[in-house]
């Protein structure tokens, strides 16, 4: 049974993929942010997790081009720490890219609601399932240029959006009740600012999934670090851009707990039968498909590594024959449309889109502080691991990243307890099945390292 993925993948591709996975996350799901901080509450919090995510980039290079394989950070983990430390790095990242996937896709639906009202928006993101989960069977080359043109296409979208509302911004509207619904500062707003980090990194989840492509990458020791560090700056740029942009649109309060703000901002602008308004509502939909897409790609490859790692059944490694981890595609589809399925209940006071894009970002830290954890490890236990590209002001850099992502961590336990709760479950019940996988895991393929006599 063939269990290696083919390498076809240039810098531009992978560009497509690390900043087409994330790029949904500037047309919904940050807004909550403003509903717990504020508008200048909120932009305190995406200016540390732009930081953190900058640093972390430049760090998680380091690992993605010296082992370009498709588990990414279980694969890391796993060659720092060990196989316990690949399952919680490859746990944390499953449980990122198996729920962030539900979210975007009730985005796509809340969309084209606005375009179809008759349209149950439920009924439109199951769709999206199957549509995209099909694109990606079909082969990765493919599915990343198809990446590639939509994640353009958004790019372009979020810069016409600026383009349009650009005669009606107005600073004051921005500021207005902007530190937790009052007008000035006060310590009874850093609760918001702490309450609003999963907000903030939506602006950024994902980025790291370009990794679970690097064993499809040519030359990966010199495309990936081009995609990863456009990729970020690209990202920040537009984080903040369209943040303040559609925050200077109006009263800022109307979109901060639904899912398609910046059509509703440019509604404040031009009114609602603009054409700029329905282009942004079509075109927007792009910017969606790009993460949602991409987001399919990046779990499917994770089940695919941590079946070959004999962490999951066998059969999830499995090639179609177009060379795509078909199984692993559907295993996760079929967990995001159960969850589609029960769009309308709440958890823990919250939408379920909102307590999935939380769920989603309990893994992502789990998973950042174990990639730097294994940053560090591998620096001291594989001194002459080939390292193409090194981080930046290590260990100062990296350390930023780690001591903010456990900052992240430990303050939503504490803010989301209950979303906490089930993240820390999942994490339990996965570690009592990897118990039963001893046998496997030691037949299973190891990771490789590639060292070279003198550094």
């Amino acid at each position: 049974m063939t269990t290696s993925l083919k390498p076809t993948l240039g810098a531009l591709h992978l560009w497509g993929i690390a900043v087409g996975l994330v790029i949904s996350g500037e047309y919904f799901g940050w807004s909550y942010g403003w509903g717990v901080a504020g508008t200048l509450g909120f932009l305190v919090t995406t200016l540390i997790i732009a930081v953190m995510y900058t640093c972390f980039i430049f760090s998680f290079t380091e690992l993605t081009t010296a082992i370009p394989q498709a588990g990414g950070p279980f694969a890391y983990s796993r060659a720092a720490f060990g196989d316990t430390g690949g399952l919680i790095a490859g746990l944390a990242t499953l449980i990122e890219f198996v729920f962030a996937p539900p979210a975007i896709a009730m985005a796509i639906g809340a969309y084209l609601n606005v375009q179809y009202p008759t349209l149950n928006p439920k009924y439109a993101a199951l769709g999206a399932y199957i549509v995209f989960m099909g694109l990606n069977i079909l082969g990765v080359k493919l599915a990343a240029m198809f990446e590639l043109i939509v994640t353009l296409l958004a790019v372009f979208e979020l810069l016409v959006f600026m383009g349009v509302v650009s005669p009606g911004f107005s600073m004051s509207n921005f500021v207005a009740h902007g530190w937790s619904g009052q007008e000035h500062f006060s310590m009874a707003a850093l609760p918001g600012i702490f309450a609003a980090i999963p907000f903030a990194i939506w602006f950024f989840l994902a980025i790291e999934g370009a990794a679970m492509a690097a064993e499809e990458a040519k030359n990966p020791k010199k495309t990936i670090p081009i995609a990863y560090l456009t990729g970020i700056l690209t990202l920040v740029f537009l984080a903040l851009s369209v943040m303040l942009f559609a925050g200077g649109a109006g009263d800022w309060r109307a979109l901060s707990g639904i899912n398609d703000p910046l059509p509703q901002a440019m509604k404040m602008i031009v009114g609602e039968h603009s054409r700029w308004m329905h282009m942004l509502v079509w075109i927007g939909l792009f910017g969606l498909i790009a993460s949602f897409h991409g987001i399919i790609l990046g779990y499917s490859r994770q089940f695919f590594a941590l079946s070959r790692g004999g962490y999951l059944p066998a059969s999830l490694c499995k090639l179609s024959r177009f060379q795509t981890p078909h199984r692993a595609i559907i295993a996760g589809g079929i967990i995001g449309m159960i969850v589609v399925c029960n769009d309308g209940m709440t958890l823990q006071g919250m939408s379920l889109t909102a307590a999935m894009i939380t769920m989603a970002v309990f893994g992502a830290n789990v998973m950042y502080i174990m990639s730097m954890l294994s940053l560090y490890r591998l620096r001291k236990t594989a001194p002459n691991l080939e390292r193409s590209y090194r981080a930046p002001g290590y260990p100062v850099i990296p350390g930023i990243a780690l001591v903010l992502s456990t900052i992240c961590f430990v303050t939503m336990l504490w803010f989301n307890p209950v979303i906490g709760g089930l993240f820390i479950g999942l994490m339990i019940i996965g570690y009592l099945y990897f118990l039963t996988t001893k046998v496997r895991r030691q037949a299973s393929q190891p990771i490789t390292l590639t060292i070279v006599e003198n550094e």
